[in-house]
């Protein structure tokens, strides 16, 4: 997994962190989610983050146990340090560690029995899921933001990996307690999830395929990002290279300039071009 791993689903978490925490600070944190969305450079993306990230923190010293803040903050960090931090690597496990921390006791104190999951085996895990209910659902989706970008960030410890069957039973449970509520972007993750390996050592591309689709139908092909893991993801894993083409060419003929989409889509055309120019020696 690289860094593109999370370009298409930045946009939805970090809509949902603006959500979560405008209770405790009214409209500022709208207007900036916002403001970075839509920033299509993403170097003054990456600079005005941090800012961000450091007022949640100083405001969980004071509400330390409060769960729409530290779903915020496990969002932002989680975030930052999948796409901003993925070429220092020491870097990025810290700021994926703080995320999942953050979430953790989100989901801890918004459902008791997920205090345990840390120190939980995955029949322990799995057990406690069907007690989560739809009021639940926004921390149960960041923790699983959180978890995957946590082991992406320690993919070199065979420990974090063997959490990735937990993570696809948690957003099972989410995509069943959502509804109309469901972040799009669990598609995507899901897809990619289940395209991790190749099918002959257990992969199920056909059903990734399914999850892109979605994400893509979701956003009426408005999230360049779902297009560019359904390349990667699919195409590659299958050797489709018209498949692969066509995505990609659709992603870099696309205008980036939508409404909360448009940091991730810049960064989708970016990652777009690179996979073009290196087709041919792939495929």
């Amino acid at each position: 997994m690289k860094k593109a791993l999370l370009i298409g689903v930045i946009a939805c978490s970090l809509s949902g962190c603006a959500s979560l925490v405008s209770s405790a600070t009214s409209g500022f944190t709208d207007n900036l989610s916002a403001s970075i969305l839509n920033q299509d450079d993403p170097e003054t993306a990456k600079a005005a983050l941090p800012t961000f990230m450091v007022t949640i923190d100083s405001l969980l010293r004071n509400n330390p146990d409060d769960p729409d803040l530290l779903a915020s903050g496990a969002t932002l960090y989680a975030s930052y340090g999948a796409i901003f931090a993925d070429d220092d690597p020491e870097r990025a496990a810290r700021l994926t560690a703080r995320a999942r921390r953050y979430a953790s006791t989100a989901m801890c104190e918004s459902y008791s029995p997920a205090c345990g999951w840390p120190d939980d085996t995955y029949d322990e895990f799995v057990a406690t899921l069907g007690g989560i209910r739809p009021k639940q659902s926004e921390f149960l989706y960041t923790y699983g933001f959180a978890l995957l970008t946590y082991i992406n960030a320690h993919s070199s410890d065979w420990n974090a990996l063997a959490e990735l069957p937990q993570l696809e039973a948690l957003f099972n449970r989410y995509m069943d307690i959502s509804g109309d509520e469901v972040n799009g972007a669990v598609y995507t993750h899901m897809g990619i999830l289940l395209t991790l390996m190749p099918p002959a050592m257990g992969g199920r591309p056909e059903e990734a395929r399914e999850y892109f689709e979605k994400a893509i139908a979701l956003t009426d092909g408005k999230d360049l990002g779902a297009k560019v893991w359904f390349a990667r993801g699919y195409a590659k894993l299958l050797y489709e290279r018209e498949l692969h083409d066509r995505l990609l060419n659709e992603v870099m003929a696309a205008d980036p300039y939508h409404d909360g989409f448009t940091l991730s889509n810049v960064l989708a055309k970016e990652q777009a071009a690179v996979m073009l120019a290196e087709a041919d020696e792939y495929f």
